[in-house]
C-alpha cells in the first residue's frame, strides 16, 4: 500500500509541478456579461461575472469594430485566459441584447 500512496503522490506532483510550469498555457473561456466600459485609448473592454469586475484585452483584428458595442449591452465573450498578472484576451464576441452594427465578431471582423 505505500508503494501505491508513493506512486499517486509522484503522479499529482508531476501533473501540478507541469501545469505550473508551462508559461504557454493558455485557456479559452466564455463570459456572459453587459460592457461596464469601452477603454478605446487602451484597447480593453470592462466587463463583470459572478460579482467581479476586469478588463479584457482588445487585439488589433477587434479595434475597430469594439467602438460599435455600446455601454450595457449584453455580450458573450469568448476569451483567451493568459498567465498570472495578464488581462484576458478577447477572441469572440456575440451580442445577445442591445444595439450594434457588429452583432458578432469571429475573431477576423463583423458578421
Amino acid at each position: 500500500m505505500p508503494d501505491l500512496r508513493t506512486t499517486l503522490l509522484a503522479a499529482v506532483s508531476f501533473s501540478l509541478l507541469t501545469l505550473t510550469a508551462s508559461p504557454s498555457f493558455a485557456e479559452d473561456r466564455s463570459f456572459y456579461s453587459p460592457v461596464i466600459y469601452l477603454d478605446t485609448e487602451n484597447h480593453r473592454i470592462l466587463i463583470s461575472t459572478l460579482g467581479s469586475v476586469f478588463y479584457i484585452d482588445v487585439p488589433e483584428a477587434a479595434r475597430p469594430h469594439m467602438e460599435k458595442l455600446q455601454v450595457s449591452t449584453l455580450v458573450d465573450f469568448v476569451v483567451e485566459i493568459r498567465g498570472e498578472g495578464q488581462m484576458p484576451v478577447l477572441k469572440t464576441w456575440k451580442v445577445k441584447s442591445g444595439d450594434t452594427t457588429c452583432k458578432y465578431f469571429d475573431g477576423k471582423g463583423c458578421k
